[in-house]
């Protein structure tokens, strides 16, 4: 995560951080059934939701709205369920990172958007944890580096 000089450096950091947890979960998807499906499918929209705000807020502002790529490198294979838990755990963390980072540059609504959209990252890595059986569940301070 590359550290943000202002309101709209930090929102474009977290454009890019969108597009990439909507192309992984592409990914994810495939390799889970039924009720890690469904939550994958809603965890995708979530993201794409956030995502479309985000183009409307840098078109209508002064920011420059960063391209979405074609792909994006992931960092392991993800062959199964388990790798596919794993990798929607780190989605989601590091979505929460970037929000987490974008919050010291926004103010009033923007804050409050940051946060619930760093709540709801924490709240679905959570989710993602306790169904990869994954122990502890919950990390102290969600978005915060290691």
């Amino acid at each position: 995560m590359n550290p943000s000089s202002g309101p709209a450096d930090a929102l474009a950091d977290v454009l890019a951080a969108e597009y990439a947890a909507v192309w992984a979960y592409g990914v994810i998807g495939v390799h889970l059934t039924d009720a890690a499906r469904t939550a994958a499918r809603a965890a995708e929209a979530a993201h794409r939701s956030r995502r479309d705000a985000l183009l409307v807020q840098l078109a209508q502002g002064s920011g420059q709205v960063p391209a979405d790529r074609a792909g994006y490198a992931l960092p392991y294979p993800v062959t199964d369920r388990a790798s596919a838990l794993r990798l929607a755990v780190e989605i989601e963390e590091r979505t929460a990172g970037h929000w987490r980072a974008a919050l010291p540059h926004s103010t009033g609504t923007d804050r409050n958007t940051a946060l619930a959209a760093l709540t709801d990252c924490a709240l679905r890595a959570t989710r993602w944890r306790r169904t990869a059986g994954a122990n502890p569940v919950t990390v102290p301070f969600p978005g915060r580096p290691a």
